[in-house]
């Protein structure tokens, strides 16, 4: 029986009187926050900790009714032992912080309608308590208690048994057990990959693991208090610094001083990075910016069809565009891989999206991630915890990079992963990054009659240009049928989703068309492109692109996270600010106080030139010669 459970509810007095002491019923706190965010959760100002400081900063970016009710300490100070949410809580990042932060404000337990799968994932591996069951609020609204056991009732055999153990680490692997032999019948893509790669029930050789400095330093951290042990194969491990290469430029990190808290996380990220040999994709030359996002360096340097990647972001499926299985893991998962090689995995469903046709002139694979994204189908959770399988006439006509924009916001969807079959242009884009030529294998691509949890189908001709409103990135709507078109104060290209080359092709068809008729960034807009990786920058470099974007009055930034992780120039400053992005995700406080709306790289620019939200056909038609 807990002290004291909290009802996160969608009212911010109620969220108040119950950090007072008030005890609410489930009635009395009316409805409950859905996609609490694990941004929420664990805010910027936490993510310079790793150890037991989190708990200060537990769910101090909570948003209701438009505020905060949660303030530094809170939910220690009130001695708050369970927490109630609604649907798909602790969505968004991969961060470990989130639930290391509950725990250490002293939860033992989140009940929520439902869960992002890694961030539940992440829960299990540090000992933290979660449960579906939300008949248990009411039973500790009567005062019963409830048994461990009924709390793992609906968990799977190996959940279960990491909890009662107190956590990954503490739970270790055992002895080795050679794999069941494969299911007869045919299979999707993914469950080939997966039976190629398991090594024991529940867990699979990774081909390569890829760690960035948010979380290497708590990554040592738990290596250290298990007799820091030998690293597994330390050739296939990649690190980056990716995230904070921006910090002093950064409104947030610079106002709040947070500064020098990002330098002890970077020098915790080399210190590791030395000790044990391993490969990093650091700094910059000439000290602003960095080499490249680390999933996106991944997907051009890296990758390959057939493998099984792990890296500690929820935006390691971008890699799933070649035909892999790439997953975002914690900090903990990740320690248990550095040292074993394996991560844990279990068998999750597949989802089919199947885009039939072509997509109109114009419209890209963000716009259908967002279209996606809007489905009542998705909306209603759908993909959560599902392997996305994309395909389709529509997806085989894109290039590789617009593929990487669909798996990579698979984040978004709430699924595990997401990956394409690959082919003849899988290999064009090996050749021509790498200069590799690989031979595809017969058994990569999915068995006629592979059997789907769900195919959602889409007419990818109807598609049309997206944006998602302030908030969350599943309130897309037709940008057509955007009646009023608010004032932007700030356009933002960059990010791991908007970085890479085609998205650079876009940026630059809506900039030289400006080019060439005089137009410029509108008075009062601050125009930020930033690149994915440096290979991005000197493909834009070749190919004098990058006068083109400096003509019309755009600012180029250094390859890095920047501000769609709130590290950087191109976030807002003030809740007054409007910003039109192309990152992937706009939750609450993501890319500084003001109000985020998600649109493809194309609807960016052209809503930089136009000073208000506007497609690229629409800056057109209001330029028609």
């Amino acid at each position: 029986m807990p002290r004291r459970v909290l009802l996160l509810a969608a009212s911010a007095a109620r969220v108040r009187e119950q950090l007072g002491g008030r005890r609410l019923t489930r009635a009395e706190a009316g409805p409950l926050r859905d996609d609490i965010s694990t941004d929420e959760i664990s805010p910027l100002t936490a993510m310079v900790h790793f150890d037991a400081t989190l708990g200060r900063h537990a769910h101090t970016g909570f948003t209701a009714d438009g505020e905060r009710p949660i303030a530094r300490d809170a939910l220690r100070e009130a001695g708050i032992e369970v927490l109630v949410g609604g649907r798909r809580y602790g969505k968004g990042s991969s961060r470990e912080h989130s639930p290391l932060a509950e725990r250490a404000a002293g939860v033992r337990l989140v009940i929520a309608e439902s869960f992002e799968r890694i961030y539940r994932q992440n829960a299990d591996n540090l000992g933290l308590w979660t449960s579906t069951d939300m008949s248990l609020v009411e039973r500790f609204a009567q005062g019963v208690g409830v048994t461990l056991e009924e709390i793992l009732a609906d968990r799977d055999a190996q959940a279960a048994e990491i909890l009662r153990a107190g956590g990954l680490l503490a739970y270790g692997l055992g002895p080795e057990t050679p794999p069941a032999d494969p299911a007869p019948g045919p299979k999707t893509l993914f469950e080939k990959i997966v039976e190629r790669h398991r090594v024991r029930p529940g867990f699979v050789r990774a081909d390569r693991r890829f760690i960035h400095e948010y979380y290497s330093g708590m990554c040592d951290h738990l290596l250290r208090e298990q007799g820091d042990p030998p690293l597994h194969d330390t050739g296939s491990i990649v690190c980056f610094e990716d995230h904070l290469s921006y910090v002093e430029r950064s409104p947030v990190h610079v106002g709040q001083g947070l500064v020098p808290s990002v330098r002890r996380l970077s020098n915790a990220h080399r210190a590791f990075v030395a000790r044990h040999g391993l490969v990093d994709h650091g700094p910059a030359a000439g000290g602003e910016g960095s080499q490249g996002i680390s999933h996106a360096i991944m997907a051009e340097r890296y990758a390959c069809p057939g493998e099984l990647i792990v890296g500690t972001d929820s935006h390691t499926p971008h890699s799933g565009a070649l035909g892999c299985v790439a997953i975002g893991v914690g900090s903990t998962d990740m320690a248990n891989a550095f040292v074993t090689g394996a991560v844990r995995l279990g068998a999750p469903q597949v989802l089919r999206i199947e885009v039939a046709g072509r997509l109109p002139a114009g419209v890209t694979a963000k716009d259908l991630a967002l279209h996606l994204l809007a489905l009542p189908a998705l909306q209603r959770g759908s993909g959560i915890g599902r392997v996305f399988e994309f395909g389709g006439e529509a997806v085989r006509a894109l290039g590789s990079d617009e593929r990487a924009t669909l798996t990579n916001m698979t984040a978004e969807l709430g699924g595990l992963t997401g990956l394409v079959e690959p082919d003849e242009e899988t290999l064009r884009f090996l050749r021509e990054r790498r200069g590799v030529s690989l031979q595809l294998e017969p058994w990569m691509r999915s068995d006629p009659g592979a059997v789907y949890a769900e195919v959602i189908r889409v007419d990818g001709a109807q598609v049309p240009t997206m944006v998602a409103r302030p908030g969350d990135p599943g309130r897309g709507v037709a940008l057509a049928d955007l009646a009023e078109r608010p004032r932007v104060d700030i356009a933002y290209g960059g990010s791991c989703t908007a970085g890479k080359r085609e998205d650079f092709e876009q940026y630059h068809a809506v900039l030289a068309w400006a080019a060439g008729r005089g137009l410029r960034v509108a008075p009062g807009v601050e125009l930020y492109l930033q690149f994915g990786t440096q290979d991005v920058r000197a493909h834009c470099e070749a190919r004098g692109w990058t006068a083109v974007f400096e003509a019309v009055g755009a600012q180029l930034l250094q390859p890095a996270c920047g501000a769609c992780a709130n590290c950087g120039p191109g976030a807002s400053t003030v809740e007054t600010q409007v910003t039109v992005s192309a990152i992937n995700r706009n939750f609450p406080g993501r890319s500084g106080p003001g109000s985020v709306w998600l649109a493809s790289p194309a609807t960016v620019a052209a809503s930089a030139i136009a000073g208000e939200l506007a497609s690229f056909e629409e800056l057109r038609r209001r330029h028609a010669d």
